[in-house]
């Protein structure tokens, strides 16, 4: 099958230079449609989404396939592949802001410029680190997903996006998580929360950006100042923004902060 069909790939825009939008768990690529208008003028405009989400192709998927989050760092090179991407911006949002760190760890030379949005190398504090979870608190939120995967969908959602005076903001986020293929979403879950990329960090030579909103629940600022310690020469923005995807509570904020760095 070819990847453009598996992965739901949307391209457009009227520019030369590929933006490449990954988006978080439990999401696709409808989360970025307040932010892709802003650079459609100026860039080319990949959309896709992850296996298992959206309106991608599940039949290909398998748990041994997609047993590291490197595995989905493959899929988008693939996409970078198929599309003959070069010189690539992408754009990722939490858990796809590290699988893109570590595609454009696996080949350097497609990426010019790396936007982290709300990323997290590990979300277990361990010693000095601050991930914003205990071990334990990680443990039973999975085992609350595995048991009511619906239930644990509408509880999630609203600490997840935060901005509480918008409910319709965690509403929509809701939806998402309940129209994903259960099963990967669960699989998906587990690699997301459980994963640990800090000894990656020094080893992207792209240039980055690191977007932290002020106050997040998922990714707390210190992980935010953590990413950019550890990955050299990477500028840290500090957006004024709440919650855990200003791509839907801030977008023009997010935009300014993008172009600002692009």
């Amino acid at each position: 099958m070819s990847v453009l069909k598996r992965n739901n790939v949307t391209v457009k825009g009227k520019g030369q230079q590929p933006m490449l939008f990954a988006h978080g768990y439990g999401c696709d690529q409808n989360m970025w449609r307040f932010i892709t208008p802003g650079f459609e003028e100026d860039y080319q405009i990949i959309l896709f989404d992850h296996i298992g989400f959206g309106n991608s192709d599940t039949s290909s998927y398998s748990k041994e396939n997609y047993s590291s989050l490197k595995d989905y760092a493959a899929d988008i090179l693939e996409i970078c592949q198929e599309l003959e991407l070069k010189d690539v911006i992408f754009v990722g949002h939490s858990v796809s802001a590290i699988i893109g760190m570590l595609a454009a760890i696996m080949e350097p030379e497609r990426f010019s410029k790396l936007v982290l949005i709300c990323p997290s190398p590990s979300f277990i504090n361990d010693g000095d680190y601050v991930g914003g979870f205990t071990r334990e608190a990680i443990e039973g939120l999975l085992e609350s997903l595995e048991s009511d995967y619906l239930g644990w969908s509408n509880t999630i959602a609203p600490v997840i996006m935060g901005n509480l005076d918008r409910p319709e903001l965690s509403q929509e986020l809701a939806g998402s998580f309940c129209t994903s293929h259960k099963g990967i979403a669960r699989d998906f879950a587990h690699l997301t929360f459980l994963s640990d990329h800090r000894k990656d960090l020094p080893l992207v030579k792209t240039d980055t950006l690191i977007l932290q909103c002020s106050d997040d629940a998922i990714a707390p600022l210190l992980v935010g100042e953590y990413n950019h310690q550890q990955i050299q020469g990477s500028k840290l923005v500090v957006l004024e923004a709440t919650g855990h995807c200003p791509n839907l509570s801030a977008p023009a904020e997010t935009i300014a902060a993008m172009k600002g760095f692009l």
